[in-house]
């Protein structure tokens, strides 16, 4: 799992209205050799085609269905069955998921691959190899959630000094050792057991990205939130409109910094911007009076890799 990269991808950063320069939600996150899809807006295939990320993606989040964040999986699935697709897909959302599905399968029946519906519930693991995605309710004046990806606890450091003065040899062994195998060795005619605990040091936390979907402020978030390497959350609106913010149950800038201290995030990014906004300046200065770390305002097509914090 060391290996892997894990790149976000702000397909469509949006509010309810697309602008010439902002699609409607989309975001989707690369880990290693699988894609996912969270939310899908329309014109979700042509910012795939710019920012060449091919359509091959594992599985769909929807937050909410509001138009604006699943419009695009229509045309997407029909895309994929002309590319000759035959994997199933799996789709994931909150209660009429099976409906939607339903009414896809209607449109084209002559679609390649099946379409596994699965229904959303609040703290849930939908495990994946490495990492698990974990639902989690939100405020949007009906059924939504948001999503916490969270990778698997990665092994402590090898110590490869500890490992040679305890007789293991540079090599095999100490890759065993390393996947929390107990391993024998023979020094000076005596035979030696070695456990992992002896050179290993303690379990590092993977990486976690958390997007909120639409949402007023939470009142409480769940533990699993806590410490993520990026939020990213709705910044609908800047402070000036926060009444207006709270009657359409989005957030503000502030608010989203707000979410930020509490999670203990390392980066903030700000999306679902609404079109009234020709400049994001009030909603940077809104957001650095609340949280000190690094705050991103992702243009559509703009991708960034996580790193290991360590």
């Amino acid at each position: 799992m060391a290996g892997e990269t894990l790149h976000v991808h702000f397909l469509g950063t949006a509010g309810a209205l697309p602008t010439p320069q902002r699609n409607p939600s989309c975001l989707m996150i690369r880990r290693g050799s699988d894609t996912l899809l969270f939310d899908c807006g329309e014109g979700a295939q042509q910012q795939m085609m710019r920012v060449r990320t091919g359509f091959t993606v594992d599985a769909i989040f929807i937050s909410h269905w509001h138009a604006d964040h699943y419009l695009g999986i229509f045309g997407l699935l029909e895309t994929m069955g002309f590319n000759g697709r035959r994997d199933p897909i799996r789709l994931y959302g909150p209660r009429r998921i099976h409906e939607i599905v339903s009414i896809i399968r209607q449109l084209n029946q002559r679609l390649s691959f099946p379409i596994e519906a699965y229904e959303l519930s609040d703290g849930e693991e939908i495990l994946f190899d490495g990492y698990q995605v974990i639902p989690f309710a939100t405020r949007h004046g009906c059924e939504s959630f948001g999503f916490i990806l969270v990778e698997d606890v990665r092994p402590g450091r090898f110590d490869r000094e500890e490992a040679i003065s305890l007789g293991i040899p540079p090599g095999p062994l100490f890759g065993r050792l390393q996947r929390g195998e107990t391993v024998t060795v023979t020094t000076c005619g005596e035979e030696k057991i070695v456990t992992p605990d002896q050179v290993m040091g303690s379990p590092r936390p993977g990486r976690k990205v958390i997007y909120t979907g639409d949402t007023r402020p939470l009142r409480e978030w769940p533990d699993t939130a806590s410490g993520s390497d990026l939020l990213i959350h709705d910044a609908t609106f800047d402070d000036q409109e926060r009444e207006r913010a709270d009657e359409v149950f989005h957030s503000t800038a502030g608010q989203a910094a707000i979410a930020a201290v509490e999670t203990g995030a390392a980066r903030l990014a700000l999306v679902h911007i609404s079109s009234r906004y020709t400049s994001t300046a009030n909603h940077i200065q809104d957001a650095k009076r609340h949280y000190q770390g690094e705050i991103l305002f992702p243009n559509d097509c703009t991708m960034i890799e996580i790193p290991f914090r360590d």
